[in-house]
């Protein structure tokens, strides 16, 4: 099996990137999208991104459009809208699959990796926290809210490990 690290992966601005570019760092992977009711989020996300990284954390935007046609939109359509409305800052990529046909190999990892390994992606915003070492060690339903206590407690957790 590829490592998480080494799957090639696109930015949001089409540059070729890999989660190796983040080796040492804690991340949280979020599969996200601009027209839904979880969407407010993002506000949540920026915030533990600007509170958490200097420590170490780096929270990454997957955009997805398998729930509902939630993220119809372009990369540069996404990008606008992220930084218009919620003032993202953090990394965000190339619009993927996260479920069913045409998985990216990314997705069908984390959710190997996870406890849950039998579990598809439940909808826009399901979390997978991964640890310095590269490694899935939690994943957070959609409705788990960026500032929820156990998620907070599992992000510091990693960044003191």
């Amino acid at each position: 099996m590829t490592a998480l690290a080494d799957i090639p992966l696109k930015t949001i601005r089409g540059a070729d990137a890999t989660l190796g570019d983040y080796a040492g760092k804690v991340l949280l992977v979020v599969n996200v999208a601009s027209k839904c009711g979880l969407t407010p989020q993002y506000e949540g996300l920026e915030a533990l991104y600007r509170t958490y990284r200097e420590k170490g954390l780096v929270v990454l935007g997957f955009p997805a459009n398998e729930f509902a046609g939630q993220e119809p939109g372009s990369e540069a359509e996404i990008e606008s809208f992220c930084t218009t409305n919620f003032g993202v800052d953090f990394p965000m990529f190339a619009k993927i699959v996260v479920k069913g046909e045409g998985i990216h190999p990314l997705y069908a990892g984390l959710i190997a990796q996870s406890a849950t390994p039998d579990a598809e992606i439940a909808w826009n915003f399901e979390k997978f926290l991964i640890g310095r070492d590269g490694s899935v060690i939690g994943r957070f339903s959609p409705r788990t809210t960026p500032d929820d206590p156990a998620l907070v407690a599992a992000i510091e957790a990693a960044l003191a490990a």
